[in-house]
């Protein structure tokens, strides 16, 4: 038992938290760009609202601005390499992160085609804590995918479930 965790502690016990993984993707053109979080729930049904965590520190954060569009795609269990991708592996950055893989723009979003789950969302407001960001983003279109599986992110690695 760790009686004051320190942030290497909390960063280690969070590894056994098994995580959905998400691509979130934001910006057009030469400034698209997006991240990979673990940490994305459902907020609301009506209205169909979203949360994810944005660290501050992210190339992608300062494009999560209210009002904008941005995609929301559940990577399926075949999908790691995307989620190397904009995970930033091997310095890739920017639009190249798209590079691999099909998308399609949805009310301005880029979503993942073929993810289990897409949604095409707006920023509704950002909530400042500590490091990051609280993004909630409110849902103008869904796309599902059947039978694509998923991409969970466990214990320090990427795991594939079918």
């Amino acid at each position: 038992m760790t009686d004051q965790p320190d942030a290497k502690s909390f960063r280690d016990a969070m590894r056994a938290f098994v995580g959905n993984c998400s691509v979130l993707t934001v910006g057009q053109g030469d400034q698209a760009t997006g991240l990979i979080v673990t940490s994305s729930i459902s907020l609301s049904a009506d209205p169909p609202l979203i949360l994810a965590c944005v660290n501050r520190t992210s190339s992608s954060w300062p494009l999560f601005t209210p009002g904008a569009a941005f995609g929301w795609s559940s990577l399926g269990a075949a999908r790691q390499a995307v989620a190397g991708r904009f995970s930033g592996f091997g310095g890739v950055k920017g639009p190249d992160r798209y590079l691999g893989a099909d998308w399609e723009t949805v009310e301005g979003a880029q979503l993942l085609l073929g993810a289990p789950t897409a949604f095409a969302c707006t920023v509704e407001e950002m909530i400042d804590r500590a490091t990051h960001s609280i993004v909630i983003g409110r849902i103008r279109a869904i796309s599902t995918t059947a039978e694509a599986g998923a991409l969970v992110y466990w214990n320090g690695q990427y795991r594939s479930l079918t």
